[in-house]
């Protein structure tokens, strides 16, 4: 199925509620995410995104049949860690199995690697998060080691693995 990334868009809101206001993948995400999710806290979402600050994140809307349906971003970490970014991404559960969020991925670390001076993201997945892992992995990721107990997800004390890619190893 064929994707694009682009950048958010107000009207993006609907669609992105639609598509994160399921607990499968809020179990999966950090908390702070509302659920139910409206598409108010889409708009608020998209309005954050758009008025961060230059060069502090990357973000965007994972389009799929017109729609958007997922989510793309990249955190600029600060202090020592300013060449080195976080990822995050999520797709609607019709997307799952599909291979596109492991392209999508890899389209977003290389655009990424391509226009800005960071050297280094990374992904912390839930350990029990299989799809994931294998999500990062088939996007040439590299798993450096288990994070032990190192989150409180739903009342559950949970491993996370430390996942990376470097721009000079793709």
């Amino acid at each position: 199925m064929e994707f694009k990334l682009r950048p958010w868009v107000y009207e993006d809101a609907h669609d992105i509620a639609q598509a994160i206001n399921n607990p499968k993948i809020l179990n999966n995400l950090r908390d702070g995410i509302p659920y139910p999710y409206t598409k108010e806290d889409g708009l608020a979402f998209i309005s954050e995104t758009l008025s961060a600050p230059a060069g502090s994140q990357y973000s965007w809307a994972v389009e799929i049949e017109g729609k958007a349906a997922g989510s793309i971003g990249i955190f600029r970490q600060q202090n020592i860690h300013f060449r080195t970014a976080e990822l995050g991404y999520y797709i609607a559960e019709p997307y799952w199995g599909q291979g596109i969020v492991s392209k999508a991925v890899k389209q977003a670390c290389d655009i990424v690697f391509d226009t800005t001076d960071i050297i280094r993201i990374f992904a912390e997945p839930f350990a029990h998060n299989l799809a994931s892992c294998r999500v990062l992995e088939k996007a040439g990721f590299l798993r450096e080691g288990l994070l032990r107990k190192n989150a409180v997800k739903n009342g559950a004390v949970i491993d996370m693995y430390m996942y990376s890619i470097l721009a000079d190893e793709r």
